[in-house]
């Protein structure tokens, strides 16, 4: 599994994904809003666009596809249920569905809701010692979780987390929609002023724009985001001081939707 991460340049400062054969050279489109920056690259490196996919159904993930497809004569594949809202839809997905890369690349559908009510994650393994990749759209991101604002819901959202995200192996490299690293950084600062791993990442990452923005872990992510570090005794605490919170022992739950709706003003 060859993957190429494209940065968009834009306002909305996302990513998109490029996920090749080796063999083949057929590639998988994921949610390409800048469709030249997309087409180029897959130019630049010999691959051969069969497939779009698409994450979820917001512009900036679909925006680009109309462009690929007239380029390419692709595929598009994104969540049964937001088919409608895209349009043009090739095939309709669902979680543990396989979408199939070239002769030797095998994804799996994981059906993640939250950031909108139908959203998809891929999680494919490499083979030998390369570590798993996790395209998680507006999920998870590098230090964050995506907002629930427009037509999402946060207890779907820390279902996937809990129930999806926190199971798959902490060696998975995270590859989100956008990059909001510094600002998520500061969250978890915010929340957490004792967390030197995320002190030293926002040290590192500091003078560099996002198409440096180095690839994390899910191990990573499990000490720098809070939405994964709902037991974190500082966490409990300011969200005691803040108000957020009012019981003694809160459920991760809980702790979880407090962080989510404060992220929301901060």
């Amino acid at each position: 599994m060859l993957i190429e991460r494209v940065w968009a340049a834009n306002e909305g400062r996302n990513y998109h994904y490029l996920i090749a054969c080796g063999e083949s050279g057929e590639a998988l489109a994921v949610d390409p809003l800048n469709a030249t920056a997309v087409l180029d690259r897959a130019r630049e490196l010999g691959w051969t666009i069969r497939q779009v996919l698409n994450t979820h159904e917001h512009r900036d993930h679909t925006g680009g596809n109309a462009a690929v497809v007239a380029a390419t004569g692709a595929t598009v594949l994104a969540h049964a249920a937001a088919a409608a809202r895209i349009g043009d839809i090739t095939r309709g997905l669902s979680g543990g569905d396989v979408v199939r890369v070239g002769r030797t690349v095998e994804l799996r559908c994981l059906d993640t809701p939250g950031h909108t009510r139908a959203h998809l994650c891929l999680y494919g393994e490499a083979a030998g010692s390369t570590p798993p990749a996790l395209f998680c759209g507006d999920t998870l991101f590098n230090a964050g979780a995506g907002n629930c604002l427009h037509g999402g819901d946060p207890q779907l959202l820390f279902d996937s987390f809990q129930g999806v995200l926190a199971r798959l192996p902490r060696a998975s490299r995270v590859l989100p929609g956008h990059d909001y690293l510094a600002r998520n950084l500061g969250f978890t600062l915010d929340r957490e002023p004792d967390n030197e791993a995320a002190r030293a990442l926002a040290r590192r990452c500091a003078s560099l724009g996002g198409e440096h923005i180095p690839i994390l872990t899910l191990a990573e992510e499990h000490d720098i985001n809070v939405f994964f570090r709902l037991g974190s005794p500082a966490i409990l605490e300011g969200l005691r001081r803040a108000g957020a919170i009012a019981r003694a022992d809160p459920t991760p739950r809980e702790v979880f939707l407090a962080l989510r709706e404060l992220r929301n003003r901060w």
